[in-house]
């Protein structure tokens, strides 16, 4: 059985949750990082300010919570049994606005990748979807990273 909350500790829950700097935000910043490419965050000067921007690669990636943005494929995405009245309209502005900016981006030459949060969970297969979008890194270094090379 699920306890009701009160509208106030929900409130309270609510104003909590980030919009940037999210766990699954960082977990795509830190993968993108040990696979040597390089990005900006949060670039106001972009359509939607996209999580991870490759500006010599002319691409932009958006890290979207399953709730939040409604992920069509999780169970996560669905809208609440309670207050649907107020919980559809705030959640069909939210895919609104991201198809939005998606095609502001693509009009102004941008390539666009949305990474869902539960697709964050498993590395194997998140790895290669970022090297798809993104190509080869652009670091030129060969051989062990610096964390495997040895300090001596």
């Amino acid at each position: 059985m699920v306890d009701k909350l009160s509208r106030e500790h929900r409130s309270a829950n609510m104003s909590r949750i980030a919009s940037k700097n999210t766990k699954p935000e960082l977990q795509v910043r830190r993968l993108a990082h040990a696979l040597r490419y390089r990005y900006r965050i949060h670039v106001s000067e972009l359509p939607g300010k996209p999580d991870l921007v490759f500006s010599s690669r002319k691409k932009a990636i958006f890290v979207h919570g399953c709730f939040w943005h409604q992920h069509p494929d999780c169970r996560e995405g669905r809208i609440p049994d309670t207050r649907k009245s107020y919980w559809q309209p705030k959640l069909e502005r939210n895919v609104d606005r991201d198809r939005k900016h998606i095609q502001d981006l693509k009009r102004l030459g941008w390539k666009v990748l949305v990474v869902w949060e539960c697709e964050v969970h498993d590395a194997e297969k998140l790895e290669p979807k970022l090297t798809a979008f993104l190509g080869p890194s652009g670091s030129g270094i060969s051989g062990p990273t610096r964390s495997a090379r040895s300090t001596s």
